[in-house]
């Protein structure tokens, strides 16, 4: 009666188990468990072949996702990809007609054994850079692999033609351990470039090319090769961004320095102009500095554009600022040119040769010739000076005129005298004192004095008119070309520049 009621409970139980070890043992769990039993017996470290010497054909390919990012300061690129792999794995054959006609099977790929290809070039401190995924595996033992990846490769930064510049950036790829003879590397699906079919355009870079190459490489110590592939992604910055925050603000200040050569230098505006001017340069110049990589072999062709700006407005504020503001020698110069005249130095003979009598008529500056003032004639009477003139250090000295002296105590009018019908000439007494004629005698001198000194000084101050307006007219020489310097800087700059564009 015990085994009657029992009877069911055992018969329940039964059906019970064999539902579950039907759902447990599917056609295609039992073929994972069979290809990974095989894996459990022989290990998942060595290559998947029958003899040492055969050789495992991997196939690889890369398709991008996206550009990340390019960090021209540490010359890292960034991408998000796809790594393509497939071989043939010995360990994971079967016959389709042994599980119900499974051709495809999908199993861990940390279960099996897995190509150790990896990125060369890689600037990463991460330890893994694939994603999980499994493997999609045929009954011929054919492996695809294709895990999800970030990459982080290294990226030489050309910089030259900032922001208009075109970079290339490679992606080295090949076994780690294994030679050529032991693992060799191909292209999947024959495919030699990047696949961009799935590629999500950047904001910042335009994709214009993307090849692949095999290379295979020989060194001294091995007789083995071995092979890589390089994948190139040529790409072209998007300057729109950098054409509102970068290019037009030097364009704009660069025209806006123009403005300063029309002030004349004594002008305090002057000065302030090209000061604010100045500042905003370097505010530029440290936004190019803060985007350009500090490490770059080649200089910016627009740093090259501020830099030449720097020097020339430097050179425009030295020639309005006071000499004592500077302590270059080459700068002093050219600040003193607009003062000098007040030292009493001529201009030397060479630079107003090439400064007045050259480039003024080079650069069509007729009218600051004409303002040249008339040479200065000397009146013989300030030669009797004791004084030196600025006129003699530079010329021959003029023979003095000595004025004679005026004998007002002897000098007797001449009187006619008729007597006896014959006119005659007499002196007559003067009723003069010798104490009254030398008093007049020395105040004469005196004028004469003064007149002497009149006349030095107002031929000083004529030399002196006129060697400050030499000095006013080389000035302003240099001052126009400075302005044609400039003209040309933007000019040059421009053609170089913007064709990149």
């Amino acid at each position: 009666m015990a085994l009657s009621l029992l009877m069911p409970a055992l018969l329940g139980l039964m059906i019970i188990t064999l539902f579950i070890d039907g759902i447990a043992m599917s056609d295609e769990k039992r073929l994972i468990k069979h290809l990974l039993s095989n894996y459990e017996r022989v290990g998942i470290v060595g290559r998947p072949v029958y003899n040492t010497t055969d050789t495992v054909t991997v196939r690889y390919g890369l398709a991008l996702i996206q550009i990340l990012d390019l960090d021209e300061k540490n010359q890292v690129l960034t991408t998000n990809v796809w790594s393509r792999y497939q071989w043939n794995d010995i360990l994971l054959k079967w016959n389709p007609q042994d599980f119900s006609g499974v051709n495809h099977v999908r199993v861990p790929a940390a279960l099996i054994w897995t190509p150790d290809i990896v990125l060369y070039n890689y600037a990463d401190t991460r330890l893994k850079e694939h994603r999980e995924a499994m493997a999609v595996v045929s009954h011929d033992g054919t492996v695809l692999w294709i895990p999800p990846a970030i990459f982080k490769s290294t990226c030489s930064i050309d910089i030259t033609h900032f922001p208009f510049d075109e970079q290339e950036c490679t992606m080295k790829f090949g076994s780690w351990t294994y030679d050529g003879f032991r693992l060799d590397i191909d292209f999947f699906d024959n495919l030699q470039a990047v696949d961009v079919n799935d590629y999500v355009p950047s904001n910042e870079w335009k994709l214009i090319a993307n090849p692949g190459k095999k290379n295979t490489a020989y060194y001294p110590c091995c007789e083995e090769p071995y092979p890589d592939l390089t994948f190139r992604l040529r790409v072209k910055r998007i300057a729109a961004f950098y054409n509102y925050i970068l290019i037009l603000p030097c364009v704009l200040l660069s025209s806006l320095t123009l403005v300063i050569f029309w002030l004349p230098p004594e002008s305090p505006a002057k000065m302030m102009l090209g000061m604010n001017i100045f500042v905003a340069f370097f505010v530029l110049l440290l936004l190019l500095a803060d985007s350009t990589p500090p490490a770059a072999v080649s200089i910016p062709l627009i740093g090259i554009n501020i830099f030449v700006a720097f020097f020339l407005l430097l050179l425009l504020l030295a020639d309005m600022t006071p000499p004592a503001a500077s302590s270059v020698p080459l700068i002093v110069i050219v600040i003193n040119l607009y003062f000098r005249g007040d030292k009493k130095s001529r201009v030397p003979k060479w630079l107003k040769r090439i400064f007045v009598d050259g480039l003024a008529r080079i650069m069509c500056m007729t009218e600051a010739l004409d303002e040249q003032p008339p040479r200065v004639e000397r009146h013989p009477m300030a030669e009797t000076s004791g004084s030196a003139s600025p006129h003699r250090k530079h010329g021959k000295e003029k023979k003095k005129i000595k004025c004679p002296k005026l004998e007002y105590n002897k000098f007797q009018p001449p009187v006619i005298d008729y007597r006896d019908g014959a006119p005659s000439r007499s002196q007559i007494p003067t009723d003069r004192s010798p104490l009254h004629s030398q008093a007049i005698e020395s105040d004469i001198k005196d004028i004469k004095r003064m007149l002497r000194t009149y006349i030095n000084r107002l031929n000083e101050k004529d030399s002196q008119a006129k060697i400050a307006k030499e000095w006013r007219i080389v000035a302003r020489v240099l001052d126009r070309l400075f302005f044609f310097m400039y003209v040309s800087t933007i000019i040059v700059s421009l053609a170089t520049i913007f064709p990149k564009a």
